[in-house]
């Protein structure tokens, strides 16, 4: 690719940030530097992955591909001499972003990438995210930093030199983030936890700042916080508004620290672009949303629990991207952009190929002065030093309790504790659940079915293996099956409860529905609806179940429901237009799809929902770019295809309805078998209403 829209590139990581949370800041100018890259560029939702887990996700934006083939599948991983690490550059299986900048002559920038330690010897420097790890418990004591911490070995003392100690962070600095947080009082942890967030947010910074300053040339730096994820596990139950079991004294002492911390790396922000330079491009990326209103957990998060930064029930499926600066059209609108297109995006701004056999693609709506991609086959085995690790010192994560084993009984390691095995047989578990759900949700659930059975297998009571063996033999076309794995589990637990126990139901009344039975269904929905009533999510789904039961003034009342719970919440919206649709309201309904499509423009049922308005009122062209719309976002939707068939013919278009009729034919054929069910709205019924109304 000989166009390169962008002069250097930087990508900056907030793990976890959210609009809903940066919002009102923008309105408010406490994130200046923020709005005005939005002002300049463009912004978005960015859709999460499956598993929520960090090492994951940011693994899979630095390579573009999911993590069956990028290989980081959990926090942590077995480590060759017989213990546990932290996950790593070594099991990591594809070329990262900055190995395919080092074998393509460009010099990157790498500070604090999730998973990339040991560094990795690049062009350019690289500082992995372990630098920073154990800070003494006085200042004057020696700091040791991991040996293979830093690449190149002379940039070392530079890095070493800029970290944090906590003890440096003043009660001034502290205050600037929660101005009553003194009121704590002296024995109150928490304090401390703070101090010692920021001390690594500004050890992260001051070594970016360190590199971008001291290198004399550079295409791309990649830098990642993980600050507002950590502070949000441990904090945002303090946040507005108060919830049930937070004192006022904690609420009035700790409300303002989410947004202190957002306003913090707002003013990082500016000293990264500034460090930079102007003609620099800008992407800024969180992996996930963090919920922050009524949708939070109620579980408590004690200030010293290490493992709160692993619950992934507070993650939200969207998170927040900006792009901004040369290369990037202003104002443009990225069409449902996920994790998976970053690594592309950011190859299409340096000028460099695509691989084929990346998962995602570049965000070429939003950028400027590229005609057409150049691809290669794959990265993989492009020739050249990318700087990988040699593959002799990587360790597959899912063979790694028993490899760890033959060594032992070899003698090259010592025998195995117990607690040592149970930690890696945790380890194991865990990351081969983690896989299953990697293919559940990429749509392979062949894949992920051995590896949910052997689970459920070895643990029949654990009702996450329960939940997702069913959802995986649903998908799969066994139904029955999946009946059968829910029925087994209930009759061993009959009195299942808690929100797992929920989704066992939840799927349970999929199931019933699948088989036409609607109203059966939505008496479970109403009992789940019923024991979590402040959740839209769940009157949500019993006002669409009641709708297919055609029960509307029951589905009238569900959705009431859950918009005087969100009256923003996209999903409630889309189900009041499609309960109006069903009373053939047509301009009403299109009005509820589009207020949907406000509050998320990657609904591709609701642009689908608006074109079945528009259609029947008539518009025939619009309602054909809004199945286009729809197609673009969720290829497989074969109703769609075949509304555009009907909409050409009566557009005299007979080309390109052929061409969707053909499209919905071969996918009808690759599609499972579903049951038959009557939909006065389908593409069928609009065409022969159409033909009825000509003659």
């Amino acid at each position: 690719m000989k166009k390169r829209p962008a002069h250097r590139l930087l990508v900056i990581g907030w793990d976890a940030a959210d609009w809903k949370l940066i919002d009102p800041l923008l309105t408010a100018d406490d994130m200046p530097n923020l709005k005005q890259l939005i002002d300049r560029g463009t912004r978005a939702d960015l859709a999460s992955l499956d598993p929520k887990l960090s090492p994951i996700l940011w693994t899979t934006v630095a390579t573009g591909k999911t993590a069956d083939k990028h290989g980081v599948l959990n926090f942590i991983e077995a480590d060759p001499s017989g213990s546990v690490r932290v996950a790593s550059s070594l099991s990591r299986k594809t070329k990262a972003a900055w190995n395919i900048l080092t074998q393509s002559d460009n010099r990157s920038i790498v500070i604090n990438w999730y998973a990339s330690h040991p560094a990795e010897q690049i062009r350019g420097v690289c500082v992995s995210n372990v630098f920073q790890d154990a800070p003494p418990e006085k200042p004057a004591d020696e700091w040791p930093m991991a040996p293979d911490a830093v690449w190149p070995a002379d940039q070392r003392d530079a890095i070493r030199s800029s970290r944090v100690h906590p003890s440096f962070v003043t009660p001034a600095d502290l205050s600037a983030i929660a101005p009553n947080l003194q009121t704590l009082g002296p024995s109150d942890k928490r304090p401390a936890l703070l101090a010692r967030l920021v001390a690594q947010c500004r050890t992260v910074h001051n070594a970016a700042l360190t590199a971008l300053r001291t290198s004399e040339s550079w295409d791309c730096a990649m830098v990642f916080y993980d600050t507002i994820d950590v502070a949000g596990h441990h904090f945002m139950q303090h946040h507005p508004p108060r919830m049930k079991h937070v004192s006022q004294r904690d609420f009035e002492a700790l409300s303002a620290v989410m947004n202190g911390v957002y306003k913090l790396h707002d003013r990082m922000l500016g000293e990264l672009i500034e460090a930079a330079g102007d003609d620099t491009t800008v992407i800024i990326l969180s992996d996930h949303g963090f919920f922050s209103d009524h949708l939070r957990p109620t579980s408590r998060t004690d200030p010293l629990d290490e493992h709160a930064a692993m619950d992934a029930t507070w993650h939200r499926p969207f998170g927040m991207l900006v792009m901004s600066g040369p290369g990037i059209r202003t104002g443009a609108t990225p069409t449902t952009p996920n994790l998976l297109d970053i690594a592309p995006t950011m190859l299409a701004l340096l000028g460099l190929p695509i691989g084929s056999d990346m998962d995602g693609r570049p965000l070429l709506e939003a950028i400027e002065g590229i005609d057409n991609i150049e691809r290669i086959e794959s990265w993989e085995a492009a020739a050249g030093d990318s700087g990988m690790h040699p593959a002799g010192t990587q360790i597959e994560p899912l063979d790694a309790r028993e490899t760890l084993k033959q060594l032992a009984d070899l003698g090259y390691i010592q025998p195995l504790s117990d607690n040592t095995e149970k930690v890696l047989r945790d380890m194991e578990r865990e990351s081969r659940f983690n896989l299953s759900v990697v293919y559940m949700t990429t749509k392979r659930p062949r894949k992920a079915l051995p590896h949910l059975q052997a689970l459920h297998a070895e643990y029949p009571d654990d009702v996450r293996f329960v939940m997702n063996l069913a959802h995986c033999q649903q998908a799969a076309g066994d139904s029955d099956q999946a009946q059968q794995t829910i029925d087994t589990y209930l009759k061993r637990h009959p009195k299942a409860s808690g929100p797992l126990a929920n989704e066992i139901h939840l799927l349970q009344a999929g199931l019933i529905a699948s088989r036409g039975r609607f109203a059966d269904a939505a008496r479970i929905l109403e009992s789940i609806a019923q024991a979590s009533p402040n959740d839209p999510a769940r009157w949500t789904a019993l006002a669409d179940m009641l709708r297919l039961a055609a029960d509307l003034p029951a589905a009238d009342k569900a959705i009431a429901k859950a918009l005087q719970l969100d009256p923003k919440d996209a999903d409630a919206l889309h189900t009041r237009a499609l309960i109006t649709l069903a009373r053939g309201q047509y301009e009403a309904a299109a009005g509820s799809a589009l207020d949907a499509l406000d509050q998320r423009h990657n609904m591709p049922q609701a642009h689908y929902t608006l074109g079945v308005c528009l259609a029947w009122l008539g518009e025939l062209e619009d309602a054909r770019r809004s199945f286009t719309i729809a197609l673009a976002m969720s290829p497989g939707l074969i109703d769609a295809h075949r509304h555009i068939a009907a909409l050409s013919r009566a557009l005299n278009d007979n080309t390109t309805a052929d061409k969707h009729d053909r499209e919905a034919q071969h996918l009808l054929s690759a599609a499972p078998p579903a049951p038959a069910r009557h939909d006065p709205f389908s593409p069928q019924a609009w065409a022969e209403y159409r033909a009825r109304s000509s003659a």
